[in-house]
């Protein structure tokens, strides 16, 4: 029974993955031109570019942490309830 619920947890927790790519959007990679020219021309452009990018992603990484913290509750409370199955079917 053991086995059965840390499968059980195992597949819930590789599947919440995709349920937080969905609810946390990570930012889009800040664009750099090649030419140094170009990079001094849009330097304010692109230095509020990467500033925004660095802001946003910490965002995304508190979303990250946050949906899988509550991935973990959720598959532990689920996996507590498949074991009260099992035991009530047995």
């Amino acid at each position: 029974m053991s086995c059965a619920r840390n499968t059980i947890l195992a597949i819930l927790v590789a599947g919440t993955a995709g349920s937080f790519a969905a609810a946390c959007t990570p930012p889009e990679r800040p664009f750099l031109p090649q030419s140094q020219e170009d990079m001094r021309a849009y330097a304010d452009l692109i230095r509020g570019d990467f500033e925004a990018y660095i802001a946003d992603v910490q965002e995304y990484f508190r979303c990250v942490d946050a949906e899988r913290a509550r991935a973990f509750v959720e598959a532990r409370q689920v996996s507590e309830d498949y074991g009260r199955f099992v035991r009530a079917v047995e």
